[in-house]
């Protein structure tokens, strides 16, 4: 029997890419390692690839790329319980901690899960703050010599314009981040992002390298602003941009916006299929005109250019989709139903009503009765629009910069609307406010203060706004916070290298062995949780109370036991629950490093499983921390 622990790895996309060559071209993966030269030949590269190329290349990249490729050893998301709303119901999530960290530790339980993502990262202007990454792990030191990066690894965090690399550093802090998050979306999941003239081209090609240039959708052109101009020396810009990737163009359905009221008014007739109007069939001066004669009712020959096949005109005559309307002058109209798509109609890449700053303010404004306790908030408005573009109810929508949690409202609202059930993750920082702003005055004193707080008014005023539309009691306006801090276990390979466990120690109880300062026993279970592919941090935790004070199940799946001593009752009741788990977790110490002990412990919970299951085998794991 194998008695397996689980692994302090919780992200390593290295191997798992390894296996997926080793898949497609096993003589290229030799003991885990890849073979370079047989790829080449397996790929038909006979000869060497010559070195130049065309790439975005800037100082720090490979950093960058290793830094995406790097575990999250050490780190864990801490759920906090008195900043939720509705915990025991809810399905939507607000996260604050370094996004690339959140990122990471999500990526087991959110992997192709996530149909959307938004984000509004810094511009890079001049004046923003881009996120300190920790280098200290990587082995090159290339950035330290320069002075780009800290003693300790972290990156400076103020871009100024006038830095040697002023665009090098807004690109290691996003391609990172990018390259982690496209892990997280479905087959046909899509990303937002919103970046002005700074960074869109540098933006765009590092999104090409990611994604693939096959998977851009588009870039959208969006009216944010209309007059003023005191910011602007020359041109006095209004706009900024949308740019919009897949992971896979192949998935992808089209993408369509809702019909405005003027448009809608000409579709006055109404049958069975839908509303439409009767449009002309003729099409004068088409680039590849159709011409074919059409016989009229009496007889009469008409030949024109027209707007669809012959086949196609004949078998809509027979389905009453065309007629014939007889002018003053005594000659035929043809006549086509041209039929509303319900779903609107396809987007457009220049988009002036998607909501510009003066909304966003205004959402803010509703809210806290001050326009200033968030600059240049995205409006509801846009947001709700990308979100119509997807067509999809039941999706979860990302947003990793969050900032004053627009993503969240704006999932609230529209479910509220149409009755869909979306969930949103919001992941933010926990910058420190000015002291001198508006927001610390009303007392929030970072970010993710004014964030959860926003979510929480946002959502009781939509409710109150629906409050007469069925169903509205079950809409979802909670969320769950998780604060990215350190690990709540002590792994024992890292504690003995670094010295943790003494001699000592041997005395210390159980649990200041097993497990860190100030750790609780849900932490642990959602530490454990973030291991396991495909158990999103919403799912259920149960505490089975009847099999002791320390035993939960997460998901009805797994079984994690923290008792300090697992007896033959334990085991007999773990059992008998039902439906089966598909693993269960025990603490080490618990077997007092008795090996015969927990050998024996394991067959018991064999032979009871089978006994509870008529006799046949189950198939479950066991693991332990």
């Amino acid at each position: 029997m194998e008695l397996k622990k689980i692994s302090q790895e919780i992200y390593n996309p290295v191997n798992e890419n390894v296996k997926k060559l080793a898949k497609l071209f096993p003589a290229a993966v030799k003991d885990g390692q890849v073979d370079f030269d047989a790829l080449k030949q397996e790929l038909g590269q006979f000869e060497e690839v010559g070195k130049e190329k065309y790439e975005l290349t800037w100082p720090g990249k490979t950093l960058a790329k290793q830094l995406a490729n790097l575990d999250i050893a050490g780190r864990t998301l801490k759920y906090v319980p008195e900043d939720s709303k509705n915990p025991e119901t809810t399905e939507n999530l607000y996260i604050e901690g370094d996004n690339l960290e959140v990122l990471k530790l999500l990526r087991n339980s959110y992997y192709g899960r996530i149909k959307m993502i938004y984000i509004d990262p810094p511009y890079n202007t001049g004046n923003d703050f881009v996120y300190k990454d920790d280098y200290s792990k990587l082995k090159e030191i290339s950035d330290i010599e320069e002075g780009e990066v800290s003693e300790d690894g972290e990156r400076l965090i103020k871009n100024q314009r006038s830095s040697a690399r002023f665009h090098s550093n807004w690109l290691n802090m996003m391609y990172p981040r990018l390259k982690v998050a496209k892990d997280l979306l479905t087959d046909d999941g899509v990303i937002f992002i919103s970046i002005d003239d700074n960074e869109v081209d540098n933006l765009r090609m590092i999104c090409d390298e990611i994604f693939g240039e096959d998977n851009l959708v588009g870039l959208f052109i969006r009216q944010s602003k209309i007059g003023g101009g005191s910011d602007s020396k020359y041109i006095v810009k209004e706009h900024d941009y949308i740019l919009v990737y897949c992971k896979d163009i192949i998935y992808l359905d089209e993408m369509f916006i809702e019909h405005d009221e003027e448009y809608l008014k000409r579709y006055k007739e109404k049958d069975k299929f839908g509303r439409y109007f009767w449009d002309t069939f003729a099409r004068p001066g088409l680039k590849n005109p159709i011409n074919y004669d059409i016989v009229a009712p009496d007889g009469t020959i008409i030949n024109g250019d027209w707007i669809r096949s012959k086949e196609r005109f004949e078998e809509d005559l027979k389905s009453g989709e065309i007629r014939f309307v007889k002018k003053d002058d005594g000659s035929w109209s043809i006549q086509f139903k041209q039929r509303l798509n319900e779903r609107g109609k396809k987007a457009r890449s220049l988009t002036t009503n998607f909501g510009g700053t003066i909304e966003g303010k205004q959402d803010i404004n509703e809210l806290f009765n001050s326009d200033k306790i968030f600059s240049y908030p995205k409006s509801v408005k846009l947001i709700s629009n990308l979100i119509k573009l997807l067509n999809d109810s039941k999706m979860i929508i990302l947003d990793f910069f969050s900032g004053s949690a627009t993503t969240a409202h704006a999932v609230m609202q529209l479910n509220a609307e149409d009755g869909g059930n979306r969930k949103f993750i919001m992941v933010q920082l926990p910058e420190p406010c000015d002291e001198k702003s508006e927001a610390y005055k009303a007392g929030f004193k970072n970010i993710c203060e004014i964030g959860k707080e926003r979510i929480r008014r946002a959502g009781e005023k939509i409710k109150e706004e629906f409050k007469d539309k069925e169903g509205i009691e079950n809409l979802d306006v909670g969320f769950k916070v998780f604060r990215v801090g350190d690990t709540n276990i002590r792994w024992t390979s890292e504690a003995i290298k670094s010295g943790q466990i003494r001699i000592e120690e041997s005395s210390a109880t159980k649990d200041a062995l097993d497990f860190n300062p100030g750790f609780t026993d849900i932490d642990v279970v959602y530490e454990i949780m973030l291991r396991h592919r495909d158990f999103p941090l919403t799912s259920k935790i149960e505490k089975l109370s009847h099999i002791g004070e320390r035993t939960y199940i997460f998901a009805d799946s797994v079984v994690v036991c923290l008792e300090e001593k697992v007896t033959n009752e334990v085991v007999d009741k773990i059992a008998e629950i039902e439906p089966k788990p598909l693993k269960v977790i025990f603490r080490d110490s618990a077997f007092d490093d008795d090996i015969s002990l927990k050998i024996n412990t394991m067959n018991r919970l064999d032979v009871q499983l089978k006994k509870h299951n008529q006799g046949k085998e189950i198939s479950y794991r066991v693991e332990f921390i």
